[in-house]
């Protein structure tokens, strides 16, 4: 039964969080809490219901992508050597993901790099930071770069979704498709550099935040059974701000591409489903103590997902 009812907002986080939905039309494997991406009961690893899932579950390897717009690592070239020197940004939340997952787990990270490499060196430091910190970059060009991360980015995107409308300069610039396309470019880029390393029927590709809203259908294209989660760290605004970003519905198939979206709050998740249904005509339902969006024969699932800092940090 299809209901719209704010109180099935309480289903996103009541109960256990890691209780996973039983749907006929689940995708095999999807993120459940920050820092936990477990199994769907009833597939295998084909997405066929048969006999050996719980066998395939077990013996799939535990390797986590996790996809952030900048790598948590620190970048300075050595004065003496001309080499870079890397090390792990240690107050970056994206590192301290790992901290829920058993320690066999395998991270790799796909993101930039805070600073600028010379195209004769990025083959070098591409292998360097796979080997010494399991790190993959993307190396945008510059041009694009800007256009992307300071233009689109950060002058339409991110003051819309914090209720900002580019009524006045401070407030954002109109939209300009030229920096649409550049932040269109730079999602592709991702999607291409994970599809370079990834491993469709056993890795788990986790997507961090704004910049990278578009990825998930790129991915999506090249493997159809990849294991997708999508984490929003900012607010999704009311549908009414929502409605006045031209390319509204691109970023929304985007996002239902994945298996599960999180975000920080309920009003988030509420503001999400309302776009959903009045932009893209799709209803939502609760299953089982779980919301989920039909979506081409998928169950994209809504989830409450509040980031947790650790005492350690909030100390310091």
């Amino acid at each position: 039964m299809v209901s719209r009812s704010y109180m099935n907002f309480l289903d996103l986080a009541s109960g256990n969080l890691l209780e996973i939905p039983h749907t006929p039309r689940s995708i095999p494997r999807v993120m459940t809490v920050p820092g936990i991406i477990s199994d769907l009961d009833g597939y295998g690893p084909h997405g066929s219901n048969d006999g050996d899932s719980e066998i395939a579950s077990s013996i799939c390897h535990e390797r986590k992508i996790i996809v952030t717009n900048m790598l948590p690592l620190h970048a300075k070239k050595d004065p003496g050597t001309a080499k870079w020197c890397f090390s792990w940004d240690e107050d970056s939340l994206y590192l301290q993901l790992k901290d829920g997952f058993s320690p066999e787990t395998e991270f790799i990270y796909v993101g930039s790099l805070k600073a600028d490499i010379d195209a004769s060196e990025q083959e070098e430091v591409s292998q360097k930071l796979l080997e010494d910190f399991n790190c993959v970059p993307t190396f945008l060009p510059q041009d694009l770069q800007k256009k992307f991360y300071l233009g689109f980015c950060k002058q339409q995107l991110w003051p819309l979704f914090h209720y900002m409308l580019p009524m006045c300069p401070d407030h954002g610039d109109r939209f300009d498709r030229t920096l649409w396309q550049a932040y269109v470019s730079a999602n592709k880029m991702f999607a291409d550099k994970i599809m370079e390393i990834i491993s469709p029927e056993e890795d788990y590709v986790w997507v961090h935040d704004y910049h990278l809203m578009l990825l998930p259908t790129f991915l999506r294209k090249g493997y159809n059974r990849v294991k997708l989660g999508f984490f929003l760290h900012s607010p999704f605004p009311s549908s009414e701000i929502y409605r006045t970003l031209p390319v509204r519905d691109e970023i929304l198939r985007g996002l239902l591409n994945c298996d599960l979206i999180g975000f920080h709050t309920f009003d988030y998740a509420r503001h999400f489903l309302s776009c959903c249904s009045r932009m893209l005509g799709l209803d939502y339902e609760s299953k089982r103590g779980h919301i989920g969006l039909d979506y081409f024969g998928r169950t994209v699932y809504i989830k409450i997902l509040p980031v947790v800092y650790t005492f350690a940090g909030l100390n310091q």
